[in-house]
């Protein structure tokens, strides 16, 4: 990892900016994948899973057999502890239901809001490097307890046609409608657009590489609407002398791990625990089956050394992490007041993969920034509001003037005329 001490403000974004492409890089390619899917449908589709996947299919749909034959392959000690995570995370989004919210704004008036269920939902579970079947979990799970009626989830084969046990396993078990072998900006274009196979869906939720968040962009031009640009993962980690490199060390390396275009950072206010992490870092990594991939992560990644907590803040509210741990003499300090972060870490026992897993929050994060306007998935991100009135005959008479007033200060005659005739009806 790159040391930087005391860097400038002005240096700031430089030092922050994170080692992914811009989309000019990859719009034009998403396009062409889009234009095809739209005209080809599942030819398409299978085209691209033969070019990108290396696998050729006879079917896209996963069959009941196949969700049975998965489900038998995985071990009764991992199912046991996805039913502990699901538990969990059923536990943490059902809290998060409110109830109908009702004001009668004046006599007669009567306002209120209730949340729906977005009906038709589309689940992208990345396979590539690594089966996240706990994504399945982060993102089916709410979508049940929302009540979304389709639920369709796209995840890429391997090179023997097949979706890895553990995802159709948990799949089936957080009631998953239908099961789709395709990735990439193919599976984004097919919930897109529908095919023969894919239900067409009226949101798309999901993690993914450059060019999944791309086409999750570009799908929104479609008019499908998205959870939030989600891409590679990312880790900031505030951390003094108080806490324990080896700790910090392995939670650097959890999100190295996810992919070469990962990046974490360290930012501490002593230069000599950062450099004990990265003694540690080096070490730890060398113990590690993905440790090339993780390599080029730490690549990319730095320590910095500021000269104070508020310093600190300051420049991690800047960066805006996916992901921030701290773990220091003083973490209230920086829970009151962080402004800018997907999910928070806080203390030397709160490692960030409990979130990835079992802890109950959402895993399903803002990256690139974007923390700095988005939140991450939750169980409003599978329903819509939808406001309702109901206006009384009194009440018609109490806001009518203001209504007709307002609509004639607008220019808006038809508008003020809707008042009015209901009026003239009433005085008669």
């Amino acid at each position: 990892m790159i040391l930087i001490e005391n860097p400038k403000r002005n240096d700031w974004s430089r030092i922050l900016k994170r080692p992914t492409k811009t989309v000019d890089d990859i719009e034009s390619i998403v396009n062409t994948v889009f234009n095809d899917i739209k005209e080809n449908g599942d030819t398409a589709l299978k085209e691209y899973t033969l070019k990108f996947d290396k696998v050729e299919l006879n079917s896209l749909v996963v069959s009941e057999t196949e969700i049975i034959q998965a489900s038998n392959s995985v071990s009764e000690e991992l199912k046991q502890a996805i039913r502990l995570a699901k538990s969990n995370i059923e536990k943490f989004h059902k809290a998060q239901k409110t109830e109908r919210v009702f004001q009668e704004t004046m006599d007669g008036v009567e306002c209120w809001q209730e949340k729906r269920p977005i009906q038709k939902v589309g689940l992208y579970i990345p396979g590539g490097t690594a089966p996240l079947f706990s994504t399945v979990l982060m993102l089916a799970v709410p979508a049940n307890i929302a009540g979304c009626k389709e639920i369709v989830l796209c995840s890429p084969p391997n090179k023997e046609g097949k979706i890895a046990n553990e995802i159709l396993y948990t799949a089936q078990l957080c009631g998953v409608t239908k099961i789709i072998k395709a990735g990439g900006i193919q599976a984004v274009a097919g919930l897109t657009f529908g095919t023969d196979s894919i239900p067409q869906v009226y949101k798309i939720y999901g993690p993914g590489n450059q060019y999944v968040t791309v086409a999750k962009q570009i799908a929104t031009k479609y008019g499908v609407a998205i959870d939030m640009p989600a891409g590679p993962s990312e880790l900031l980690v505030m951390a003094d002398e108080s806490a324990n490199p080896a700790y910090v060390a392995s939670d650097l390396l959890s999100q190295a791990e996810h992919g070469s275009d990962s990046q974490v950072i360290l930012v501490t206010t002593s230069k000599t625990f950062a450099e004990d992490v990265n003694i540690e870092v080096y070490t730890q990594l060398e113990q590690l089956p993905r440790k090339d991939m993780a390599s080029d992560a730490i690549n990319n990644s730095k320590s910095i050394v500021v000269k104070d907590f508020e310093t600190a803040l300051e420049l991690i509210d800047t960066y805006g992490p996916e992901h921030f741990i701290v773990a220091t003499k003083n973490d209230d300090f920086f829970v009151n007041n962080i402004g800018n972060a997907g999910s928070v870490f806080i203390g030397n026992y709160t490692p960030e993969s409990a979130g990835d897993y079992a802890s109950g929050t959402n895993h399903t994060l803002p990256t690139n920034g974007f923390s700095k306007a988005y939140s991450g998935v939750n169980l409003d991100s599978f329903q819509k509001s939808m406001t309702f009135q109901k206006i009384s005959q009194k009440g018609i008479q109490n806001i009518g003037s203001a209504i007709e007033l307002m609509a004639e200060a607008e220019g808006l005659q038809a508008h003020k005329n809707a008042v009015t005739l209901r009026l003239k009806d009433l005085k008669s």
